[in-house]
């Protein structure tokens, strides 16, 4: 099986229907990566239990994870670990994780079954397109950490914050419901703020212009200590909504 190919299906083993996954191009590059051994025994034994497809159509998530829950959405979790790990720490909430990347499917669904997560479901898919999915008022918190920032300039316009985004998240979050950013990229930052702080229907909880702390809730990842080495620094941003 050649990498494009492996980055399109996974093939499970005595099952009749293979998952299909597709690509899509917004504000993302498709990058080509093998699967480890482990990630393809992840992906064949978890996939069935975590995975869902844009094919199931539109989602109640009291329905996906059978109770009424504090639900949360994380756009881009890249390998997992640090959704994987929010999980383990908030049994008493269930999170729907986005990933275009199938490495990273198969390690944050490889490091679910070792910590014994059940309350955590995964798209492989454009979370554009997962979005139009998920009923309104039905999420409490989306997440998007470390986003691609597309720092040249000509390529702002693939930045994934932008107002129709913004208006997008504001229909599905529940009143009260949280937009949490962080980024490693100060112009990013100021880009993230700029556009959020004029929308409607949103309120900046640390006041228009400002960040927050890093919540404790949020892990370090791998992107912040990354960014510590460079003497980067690194923000967080939280937004809620307001009607």
């Amino acid at each position: 099986m050649t990498e494009e190919n492996q980055n399109e299906t996974v093939e499970q083993q005595g099952s009749e229907e293979k998952p299909q996954y597709r690509r899509g191009i917004k504000s993302f590059v498709i990058r080509a990566g093998r699967l480890t051994k482990g990630q393809e025994g992840a992906l064949e034994r978890q996939w069935p239990v975590m995975g869902m497809t844009l094919e199931q159509g539109p989602i109640v998530p009291a329905e996906v994870f059978g109770r009424d829950g504090h639900v949360v959405l994380e756009i881009g979790y890249g390998m997992g670990q640090s959704l994987v790990q929010m999980a383990q720490a908030a049994p008493e909430k269930d999170f729907i994780g986005v990933e275009v990347h199938l490495p990273g499917v198969g390690s944050l669904l490889n490091l679910a079954e070792e910590a014994g997560v059940t309350n955590l479901r995964t798209y492989k898919d454009d979370a554009i397109e997962v979005l139009k999915l998920i009923p309104d008022n039905s999420i409490d918190t989306v997440q998007l950490f470390f986003p691609d920032p597309w720092h040249k300039k000509k390529h702002h316009k693939r930045r994934i914050v932008q107002t129709e985004f913004a208006q997008t998240l504001r229909r599905i979050l529940k009143p009260g419901g949280i937009f949490h950013m962080a980024t490693d990229w100060e112009n990013y930052m100021e880009h993230m703020i700029e556009v959020m702080d004029a929308q409607e229907g949103y309120e900046n909880i640390a006041g228009n212009g400002n960040c927050v702390p890093r919540p404790e809730h949020r892990p370090l990842t791998k992107f912040e200590k990354r960014g510590e080495r460079k003497g980067h620094g690194v923000w967080d941003m939280m937004y809620r909504k307001i009607h």
